[in-house]
């Protein structure tokens, strides 16, 4: 099994945060990640665009980092980045570490918020859940080379990638965690 590397550049156009740039980065998929994971990630790091932003060192191998993070420089982190189903643990701490922390799934978000509910968050209600619909990731699938020059677009919630003369889009969903 081995890992594969995909290079991204972008053009990234986020209206809701006024943040215009080309960013240019490289992402390994490791074998045991699936592509939906891979490219939520590559989503959230392009909606969270910012000075240090940075994906996890250890990649997948640390069951502890954070998929995507913004350290401070006096410990601790600006900003935690989740993917996928995180468990209410790792958010529990995550909360207690990082000024602001996300999630972005791409898996069932009524299902993740139930069992989230189940567990004590220490501030729970002040972390964003986002959610993208398996089928844009697919559809992104279908697109994804090993060097990739995207466009996207953030505008009113919805999300517009073009890539190879083709577009797609997708709401990115807000979700209210009430634990």
């Amino acid at each position: 099994m081995s890992v594969n590397l995909y290079r991204f550049q972008i053009e990234l156009s986020d209206v809701e945060r006024a943040v215009y740039e080309t960013l240019d980065f490289r992402v390994a998929q490791h074998p045991s990640e699936g592509i939906h994971y891979m490219l939520t990630r590559v989503i959230a790091f392009a909606l969270n665009s910012q000075e240090d932003l940075a994906f996890a060192l250890t990649g997948l191998h640390d069951p502890d980092a954070a998929a995507i993070s913004v350290p401070e420089m006096s410990g601790g982190f600006k900003l935690l980045i989740e993917i996928g189903s995180p468990s209410a643990k790792k958010l529990h701490k995550a909360t207690k570490v990082s000024k602001s922390v996300k999630v972005y799934t791409y898996k069932n978000p009524e299902l993740m918020m139930r069992e989230l509910k189940e567990e004590k968050i220490h501030r729970g209600d002040e972390i964003a859940f986002y959610s993208v619909v398996p089928s844009f990731l697919d559809e992104l699938a279908a697109l994804l080379r090993k060097d990739n020059r995207w466009g996207i677009l953030f505008n009113d919630g919805l999300i517009t990638v073009e890539a190879g003369g083709k577009s797609v889009s997708c709401e990115l969903v807000s979700h209210r965690f009430a634990g």
